[in-house]
């Protein structure tokens, strides 16, 4: 028999940071019925952006992240802002971290970043043929640097571990399985 949806009990709000919301839901076990605590971060969606050039090159950003304390190597992204959607900010993220302006924009699909104790979503977008229009626009947080690389040095990117990020490797996964009719 396939699991059940957990009775919600009750849900409190913790404390609110600028990017999420820190909850505490007690549920009932439809198995057990025992009663358990689970803490939830409420968070808006994010979006991944896969740039292209029109000679087929992958617009790549540099970045140190704080959770790891390293320098990563990523797409361009960030969080939907109120109001925005998903391709809204897949378009404004690309603009400010890389300069990038797209031909087209596709959506590739969406993931759960981790279910287990978030709720949203990470949107993925494909950018066609790229071209720089502007400088980068980074906040105060931000210190960005651009590359290109070739779609080929990809995979090795990330067989080699310099490509680490779950959320790029879900998006490149879209773009390698689901977009490029070579590979699906």
């Amino acid at each position: 028999m396939p699991p059940k949806p957990w009775k919600v009990l009750a849900s409190r709000l913790n404390e609110s940071f600028r990017i999420f919301n820190l909850r505490t839901d007690r549920a009932q076990s439809p198995r057990t019925n025992a009663y358990h605590d689970f803490y939830i971060l409420e968070s808006t969606d994010w979006v991944n952006v896969i740039p292209v050039t029109p000679q087929g090159e992958i617009v790549l950003i540099r970045q140190y992240r704080h959770g790891t304390r390293k320098v990563t190597i990523e797409i361009p992204g960030g969080i939907v802002e109120t109001g925005d959607t998903p391709e809204t900010a897949a378009r404004r993220e690309l603009l400010e971290e890389t300069g990038f302006e797209p031909k087209e924009m596709i959506f590739l699909g969406s993931v759960h970043p981790n279910p287990a104790f978030l709720t949203n979503r990470c949107h993925t977008y494909l950018a066609k043929d790229v071209v720089r229009v502007t400088i980068q626009e980074q906040d105060e947080k931000e210190d960005i640097e651009v590359e290109v690389r070739s779609l080929e040095e990809i995979p090795r990117l990330i067989r080699d571990g310099e490509i680490t990020h779950a959320l790029v490797l879900a998006a490149f996964y879209r773009y390698y399985m689901e977009y490029l009719p070579v590979w699906g």
